[in-house]
């Protein structure tokens, strides 16, 4: 070998699409580079524009751009591969560079913008390889002059772009671009820094929130070299072309997922923090991608051992599920092996398990058992004084979440979030209707799961206090080792159960389930807690602030604001719900710390459809339109782009607001339209019926490519019976209520990757952007 060659990530996302004899011919080419780059069947030649750019020959129409990169320290020369492309589009004006903040290697492409705007700036591109002309070609006429619109980006100077990393090529062409779909073209091909950048600023952050979340997280601490292109390919993700690089191209989008991660969010990954972290964003940013990479680069640092030190936790059953089958295929078995994967009801009943003696054990019920008791109590006492629903709440996040164990700790409790604020008075009634309802639960020997987390909270705060205790008489005698007699509950605290926390979905966590968890790990070590949340997301009644609990965050929250999942049109209704610009000041969304958190810069660069929005007359109606719908989408979805045929099963699924509308949805498809379906379970998918139902509940974390939201109507998004009654007796809580409708709804319609179609019978959810 006589050249080492490395693919630059953008050229090996290219090579996933290309045809097989394309990929064939590219794989003959890197042998042939590799043995003898100067061999004269390559061609290889400088380009005129950048002269550190050279052209070879792949096969008769496909053409390899390269740049050297140096001789490695084995004397070896070392070439970047930085695109692979049709000769007819190969140009001139491409250039490469270094870029000024992160010292990585960029390729600049001006081909894929579009022409209106290369006019404006006075770029013409020239084919590096002309096509023999057969006939003399008319001179087309000089285009009529038109009034320039304003410019999409006219707030901003070249030095402040420059400033904030963009390629010095775009800057011109950034600053005269006037629409989004200019913009689009611009930054189709573009480096991903100047791509975030220039999103980011025309999506409406502030540029000082651009400079802190899309350009500081990846800016060396000293300015490059930007002609030390060796130096510059150390800090540029790059693969080394080798015997497996065909196995790897072939793999294509999947290996895709398992290596890349955007810079910001590397940079989250890998980070060493001093106490708990967060990371927030909205959906489709990669908060769970983070979450399993972060799982993987702590089991890399692991010490050798036996135990499970990393907990990965979330808040359901079948996210849990969703989250093994990923990280299985993210780290190695032994890897694997050493991370507990338990969702958060399955870890508290796990404690209670280890504290309660056999027999002893209560049966649990879920809230709406408990709800019914609480009325059943207060119908008994003849007691108005308070909702049933305002007391179940206030037991489960005031008095369970906070550990309340006395009347005056009650009195003395923090109740932010609730709303409705309680005189002294007013919290010893409360205060005796709770007493009298635990006592109620306790004669049926049930508890709720509110109660068993608040249970396995205190057995874990008991179980950290032993810890310190043995730390500190350790501390106390010299240090000398501790002799454990008893080989059974003495043993257990030896240590604390995890080195390393990472939460997934953490803003419908209880306040009790942050208290088991802050005691599962030692806070005096660094990447104790590791948490990804969104509270635009959150669909369950559960106010925290993590500061409160003993979680400190400040100074370690991270937001993520670029959408992998989502397109630019279903993103755009999407955000409407959750913040509609006729209410921009009366919704808000806590940030899980006591303080707001908003989208302001959340964006996406795929395109799509436009939603449908399709009103219908009668709920038959609508099912009707819906399996015209389904048959169409899944006509579309059984072939590729070649025709070969594909199967449809499990990329499309139908949405709807409660258990009775997914029972009558799938009876109506299975009956009347021939549709398999599969329900969504808390296990997943029941059935192996080609279109998935379920309610949004049952969306949390999932996406399909295309999906349908059904009986989007007045009076079921919200459903007004539940909650109006609160409007006037309980304004907070119907505000709560409300926005918690609108998060599930926001949930539900960015599941959609591809396609979304939301229909309605009667008037539509004034959730809806009409």
């Amino acid at each position: 070998m006589t050249a080492r060659l490395r693919l630059y990530r953008k050229a090996e996302q290219e090579l996933y699409k290309l045809d097989r004899s394309v990929k064939s011919d590219f794989y003959n080419f890197c042998h042939h580079f590799r043995d003898n780059p100067e061999l004269p069947g390559l061609r290889k030649k400088q380009l005129k524009g950048d002269s550190r750019i050279w052209s070879a020959r792949v096969s008769k129409d496909y053409r390899a751009l390269l740049t050297p990169t140096g001789v490695d320290a084995d004397g070896i020369e070392s070439w970047l591969l930085i695109a692979v492309r049709h000769r007819k589009d190969v140009y001139e004006e491409l250039q490469v560079a270094v870029n000024r903040v992160t010292g990585e290697i960029e390729f600049v492409d001006l081909s894929v913008v579009g022409q209106s705007a290369l006019r404006r700036a006075g770029i013409t591109l020239t084919p590096a390889e002309p096509e023999p002309e057969t006939k003399p070609q008319a001179v087309e006429p000089a285009p009529e002059p038109v009034l320039a619109a304003p410019a999409l980006l006219s707030a901003y100077d070249a030095g402040q772009l420059r400033e904030l990393g963009v390629a010095d090529q775009l800057i011109e062409l950034a600053l005269i671009v006037t629409t989004s779909e200019e913009l689009d073209q611009l930054l189709e091909g573009a480096p991903l820094l100047s791509k975030d950048v220039l999103y980011g600023l025309a999506a409406g952050m502030d540029i000082d929130d651009v400079r802190r979340e899309i350009t500081a997280p990846v800016e060396l601490d000293e300015r490059p070299d930007l002609d030390d292109f060796a130096a510059a390919l150390s800090r540029t993700k790059v693969t080394t072309v080798d015997d497996d690089v065909r196995d790897a191209i072939e793999e294509g989008d999947f290996r895709a997922w398992k290596v890349f991660l955007h810079p910001t969010q590397e940079r989250l990954v890998h980070r060493h923090y001093k106490g708990p972290a967060r990371v927030s964003g909205g959906p489709g940013t990669g908060k769970t991608i983070v979450a399993l990479h972060r799982v993987k680069h702590l089991a890399e640092q692991l010490p050798p051992g036996h135990s499970k030190p990393i907990l990965l936790t979330t808040f359901t059953k079948n996210l849990t599920t969703d989250l093994r089958l990923r990280l299985a295929s993210l780290i190695e078995p032994e890897l694997l092996a050493r991370v507990d994967i338990a969702h958060i009801d399955q870890l508290a009943a796990r404690v209670l398990g280890e504290n309660t003696a056999p027999g002893r054990g209560k049966q649990r019920v879920y809230d709406h058992v408990a709800l019914n008791e609480m009325r059943q109590l207060l119908a008994e006492l003849d007691d108005r004084r308070f909702e049933p629903e305002f007391l179940l709440e206030e037991w489960e996040q005031v008095i369970l979440g906070q550990a309340v164990a006395t009347r005056s700790d009650y009195f003395n409790a923090r109740r932010a979030g609730r709303g409705r604020a309680l005189t002294r008075p007013e919290r010893n009634h409360v205060w005796k209707l709770i007493e009298q309802f635990t006592a109620r639960l306790d004669k049926l020997g049930v508890e709720t799961w509110g109660q068993a987390a608040e249970r396995a909270a205190r057995h874990e705060i008991e179980r950290a206090a032993k810890i310190r205790a043995r730390r500190e008489y350790k501390e106390e005698i010299g240090g000398k080792d501790l002799i454990h007699r008893d080989n059974s509950s003495g043993m257990r605290y030896l240590g604390y159960r995890y080195r390393h926390i990472v939460v997934d979905e953490a803003q419908d966590l209880r306040p009790a389930h942050w208290k088991m968890l802050r005691a599962m790990a030692d806070p005096d070590l660094p990447n104790d807690l590791f948490i990804a949340g969104d509270t635009h997301q959150r669909i369950y009644d559960h106010q925290v602030a993590l500061g409160a609990l003993g979680i400190n965050i400040r100074g370690r929250a991270s937001r993520l604001t670029l959408s992998y999942r989502t397109t630019k049109e279903i993103l755009a209704e999407a955000l409407r719900v959750v913040e509609p610009k006729e209410n921009s000041g009366k919704i808000t969304y806590d940030d899980l710390d006591d303080g707001t958190d908003n989208l302001a810069g959340y964006r996406s660069v795929l395109h799509g459809p436009k939603p449908g929005f399709v009103p219908y007359a009668t709920w038959e109606d609508e099912l009707a339109g819906l399996a015209a719908t389904l048959t169409a989408w899944r006509a579309e979805l059984s072939t590729d782009e070649n025709g070969a045929p594909l199967d449809p099963s499990g990329r499309i699924a139908v949405c709807v607001a409660d258990r009775d509308m997914v029972s009558q949805t799938m009876y109506y498809l299975e009956t009347k339209a021939g549709i398999t379906c599969a329900e969504l379970t808390k296990e997943g998918p029941k059935g192996d019926g080609e279109i998935h139902v379920g309610t949004m509940h049952r969306f949390k974390g999932l996406e399909y490519q295309r999906l349908a939201i059904v009986g989007a109507s007045d009076g079921i998004i919200p459903r007004t019976s539940a909650i109006e009654r609160y409007r006037t007796e309980d304004p907070p809580r119907y505000e709560r209520e409300q926005r918690k409708a609108r998060s599930l709804l926001f949930v539900a319609a960015t599941r959609a990757r591809d396609a979304l179609n939301i229909s309605w019978h009667d008037k539509p959810s004034p959730f809806l952007p009409m």
